[in-house]
């Protein structure tokens, strides 16, 4: 049985780190609490010389040019950094930036990429989009291929492997270390979406090279920002993913990289609260009688739960719940239009619970958890109390057809 401490340890060693990361100094005069809130696009100079100096940094978190990122951005950057235990970060504009990023860095006309079936909607339209118009092609895979199947996808131009372990709508745990011993062997490079494992899934340790955050969901936590983050842990794919993110403009406002950072400061107390609250409503749903199967990584039933026991140290506030045979699309939309504690909104994370169909709109080229099962949806379990939610979703249960 999954316990409290398997889904909160990672969330509760990490609450002094998020404390302490981008203060303003201590020995500093005056020092305030939180950092100051820059915005600006010009930065002068007092000498044509100082300006060319500084312009040569650009490596370095530096204040060069408002485009280029403000003081408080490179902080987030450092604390990100820290956090998924990479050397350096780029906060992008979205999460979404973030995801596609990689692909504009690292890859030329020509190439291949790998990405999994199960893979969030919008970047695999900017695969069969963008990716194609610009040459590079893209074949996708089932996402808990093993060794020997994942190797039937290599192409001698495959140049990345892209993961997201676990998906967001179907929660597939991939098995990383396997997928980037393979990725390597062919000399391509391994991109994670690591939002749903942000702070309790360490991506370099287990042979990643490039890490996405949607700096959206679990870091701001209030569902009022819109930024994302490019990490790496080597120096020579720092140079190019920061030289293309000067060239492409890619940055976020002042006001966004501050309040991520706000965020920051409680995150890990939010999310080890909404992760209990998560596995108690999942174990509470599974006794429904309305319910098949709840896809949620910290419970056995769920594809891939060996994984995430082996290589996470905590899990998150998003799930998905399959019901049974019997009932209709249209009658699960109903019952969702019943809910009154959960939002019906496509983002997760913040402190809010939320509601999201997950059948019924899916591009899958693989088999996937929900086929042939009954209509599914995910809740991004918030900060609520428990019974209130339980409550609603027992009355709304009356509207299901």
């Amino acid at each position: 049985m999954t316990s409290y401490s398997n889904v909160t340890r990672g969330w509760n060693k990490l609450s002094s780190t998020l404390v302490r990361q981008a203060r303003p100094s201590a020995q500093a005069e005056g020092a305030s609490v939180n950092l100051p809130l820059t915005r600006g696009s010009t930065v002068l100079f007092p000498t044509l010389e100082d300006m060319n100096t500084q312009g040569r940094r650009r490596y370095e978190h530096e204040y060069i040019y408002g485009a280029m990122g403000t003081p408080v951005q490179h902080e987030l950057e450092k604390a990100i950094a820290t956090l998924e235990g990479g050397s350096d970060c780029q906060i992008v504009s979205s999460g979404l930036a973030a995801c596609t990023m990689p692909f504009l860095a690292f890859m030329q006309a020509g190439e291949h990429c790998l990405i999994p079936d199960s893979v969030y909607g919008p970047t695999r339209r900017f695969a069969e989009n963008t990716l194609k118009r610009f040459g590079v092609s893209t074949t996708y895979y089932p996402p808990q291929a093993s060794a020997e199947e994942i190797e039937k996808f290599f192409q001698p131009n495959t140049r990345i492997l892209f993961t997201e372990s676990p998906g967001s709508h179907t929660f597939e745990v991939q098995d990383i270390p396997m997928l980037a011993a393979c990725a390597h062997a062919h000399n391509a490079l391994v991109v994670l979406d690591n939002t749903w494992g942000f702070g309790i899934f360490a991506p370099f340790e287990h042979g990643v090279d490039i890490s996405i955050q949607a700096l959206t969901k679990y870091p701001s936590g209030h569902s009022d920002v819109i930024a994302g983050a490019v990490t790496v842990n080597q120096k020579h794919h720092w140079k190019t993913l920061r030289d293309t993110a000067i060239e492409m403009g890619q940055l976020a406002g002042a006001d966004d990289c501050w309040l991520t950072l706000r965020g920051l400061r409680t995150m890990g107390v939010r999310l080890a609260h909404q992760a209990r609250s998560a596995l108690d409503i999942a174990l509470w749903l599974q006794e429904q009688p309305q319910v098949a199967t709840i896809l949620h990584p910290a419970l056995p039933s769920c594809p891939g739960h060996a994984l995430w026991a082996r290589d996470f140290t905590g899990a998150g506030s998003l799930f998905g719940v399959v019901l049974q045979k019997e009932y209709s699309q249209a009658g699960m939309e109903n019952m969702i239009n019943h809910l009154q504690c959960f939002g019906i909104g496509a983002s997760w994370g913040g402190y809010e619970s939320l509601v999201l169909p997950t059948s019924g709109g899916l591009t899958r080229n693989f088999t996937a958890p929900i086929d042939g099962a009954g209509p599914s949806f995910r809740l991004q379990i918030g900060l609520e109390n428990i019974e209130d939610l339980q409550a609603d979703l027992l009355q709304a249960f009356q509207y299901l057809q």
